[in-house]
């Protein structure tokens, strides 16, 4: 990993506040370009991710919390995907500009791909920690995409590409269907765990609230602070265990129609858009 940034002088301490990675953070601003390898919600693969930071800030609070607010653009502690494709469901390519920053929200863009790799025609976004994340309370305020083919996310993930094993916790809304959300979990490289919850509302409306809470023996999903769904085991080892990392992204599929409908590309680019993330650790 290569990371370029500026040095802080003793005389911008003074210039602290509450940073968006639940740190105090310098008040001036740094670039950053990091190189590491990155997952995604159903592969595993050696990738590169690229980063612009607008602030120099610590990676995590003292008690292991994380507060991102989006409205303050890139965070230290996360980083862009950039320049791979993680092949079959996904027909996208992750680039750095599918990811913006604008009006006070994050951006994951789905587009035309103008300089397609491997016969892959389409462009799209996605976020992730730097960090790894393990038994805790996860949070995102996002609003979906609804259009045919799609999926807009919010998740956790390890896998082959960290030298682990393939654990995952899944909120995915589907563009076919944005008055329903998908629960989903894979536990060393298993799925088919999935759970769709009627919302009630359109996720492509208005921004909610989505968040799961990972225990040793359970996960339990949540929206708008109201418990929806819950997966419990009395066996430990029937859950996942293996911290990943926090992420986020959209993309289009091929290959999948039975499950996210054919591909609607008429009204690309498509956005999905995210206020805020939010971790708190639990002491299991």
């Amino acid at each position: 990993m290569r990371k370029k940034t500026t040095i802080i002088t003793a005389a911008l301490i003074a210039l602290l506040t509450l940073g968006s990675c639940g740190q105090p953070v310098a008040t001036t601003t740094a670039a950053a370009t990091t190189e590491a390898p990155a997952a995604t919600t159903t592969t595993s693969a050696t990738t590169e991710a690229t980063t612009t930071t607008p602030a120099l800030e610590p990676e995590r609070a003292e008690d292991g919390s994380m507060y991102v607010d989006l409205s303050n653009g890139l965070p230290e502690c996360f980083e862009i995907s950039n320049g791979w494709t993680n092949g079959d469901p996904f027909n996208v390519t992750w680039y750095t500009n599918n990811v913006q920053f604008n009006d006070g929200k994050m951006q994951l863009i789905i587009d035309n791909d103008a300089t397609p790799k491997k016969g892959i025609p389409y462009s799209g976004g996605e976020f992730r920690s730097k960090d790894f994340y393990s038994y805790g309370r996860y949070e995102v305020s996002m609003k979906a995409i609804r259009n045919d083919g799609v999926v807009s996310s919010f998740f956790t993930y390890t896998g082959p590409s960290d030298n682990n094993p393939w654990d995952e916790i899944d909120v995915e809304v589907l563009g076919k269907d944005t008055t329903q959300v998908q629960f989903n979990y894979y536990l060393d490289s298993k799925g088919g765990h999935e759970y769709m919850h009627d919302l009630g509302f359109d996720a492509s409306e208005d921004f909610h609230t989505y968040a799961f809470e990972w225990h040793k023996n359970s996960i339990i999903w949540f929206v708008d602070g109201v418990e929806v769904y819950k997966v419990e085991k009395e066996d430990a080892s029937k859950i996942p265990s293996t911290a990943g990392k926090i992420m986020m992204n959209a993309w289009c599929g091929k290959g999948v129609d039975g499950w996210l409908k054919a591909f609607d590309d008429t009204n690309v680019p498509l956005t999905a858009e995210y206020e805020w993330v939010r971790y708190t650790p639990f002491d299991e």
